[in-house]
């Protein structure tokens, strides 16, 4: 399994266009530089009235697919 540590800053009415469906995918860069993209949808547990903030851990198999996310 791969992980990625990611720090993350969306404001809320920035996230409710993800939240709607309307955006489906977040691209992040890494904490080591790398560039990644992930479905929107796997913040929501995530989103706060201010949006969803903080430094987070998002496990990945073999193939690419999401896992889990952990807030660090």
């Amino acid at each position: 399994m791969q992980s990625v540590i990611v720090d993350i800053q969306i404001p809320a009415q920035q996230y409710q266009a993800h939240y709607a469906g309307v955006i489906r995918q977040i691209h992040a860069r890494t904490a080591d530089g790398r560039s990644v993209r992930f479905p929107s949808e796997i913040l929501r547990p995530f989103v706060t009235h201010d949006g969803v903030a903080g430094r987070f851990r998002i496990d990945f198999d073999e193939q690419g697919r999401f896992q889990q996310i952990e807030r660090l």
